[in-house]
């Protein structure tokens, strides 16, 4: 059943790489039956576990070129060097047709451009570490950098973190159930009909 014009709405969760973002995704898809994830574009390479269409919908760089050509998405951008990212207008209707609001788990950049595209029907939420120095820690112990690669993911966290001002609500994710707790109650306020 689709949702009436006013009853769609779309939730935004930004973070710097490591902060728990996706985490807090998750745990709200499980607690939430009305939200559904917007699965995102992109040109990167497809991860051997990986699903084209449940995970991301794997483009080549000709496809992403023709999509944007056509006016196809929300919001794109160039993360690393020749990786493309992007959210297609497509797949938020695709879940406002099954009668769910859209849940997103997206960089700062096209978290910011997918607030101004829907404004009030938009929760941008910033999930913020404790600190740097915590959010290095992180990403360290996820064992999936290489040198290189972390410098260049936490030179590119520090300066999102200087975006946090760019939205409705922070969630500081130091403690997890406490994080899980707040994001909660301001997805379930926010996505609550009017009386």
């Amino acid at each position: 059943m689709e949702k009436k014009e006013n009853d769609k709405k779309v939730v935004i969760f930004t973070a710097p790489s490591g902060a728990g973002k996706t985490t807090l995704v998750r745990y709200l898809l499980n607690q939430l039956n009305d939200l559904s994830f917007s699965v995102s574009a992109t040109t990167r390479s497809k991860r051997s576990h990986e699903v084209d269409g449940k995970d991301y919908y794997f483009l080549t760089q000709e496809e992403f070129d023709d999509k944007v050509s056509n006016d196809d998405f929300l919001e794109w951008e160039e993360v690393y060097e020749g990786c493309r990212y992007g959210t297609l207008k497509s797949e938020v209707e695709r879940i406002w047709k099954q009668g769910k609001h859209v849940i997103f788990d997206v960089d700062v950049k096209g978290a910011v451009n997918i607030k101004n595209y829907y404004q009030e029907k938009a929760l941008a939420i910033f999930v913020k570490p404790p600190s740097v120095e915590v959010l290095m820690q992180r990403l360290v112990d996820r064992k999936t950098e290489t040198p290189e690669s972390l410098n260049k993911r936490m030179a590119r966290s520090k300066h999102e973190l200087n975006y946090e001002n760019y939205f409705d609500k922070i969630v500081v994710n130091d403690q997890l159930d406490e994080a899980k707790n707040s994001a909660l109650n301001l997805v379930s306020k926010f996505l609550k009909p009017p009386l």
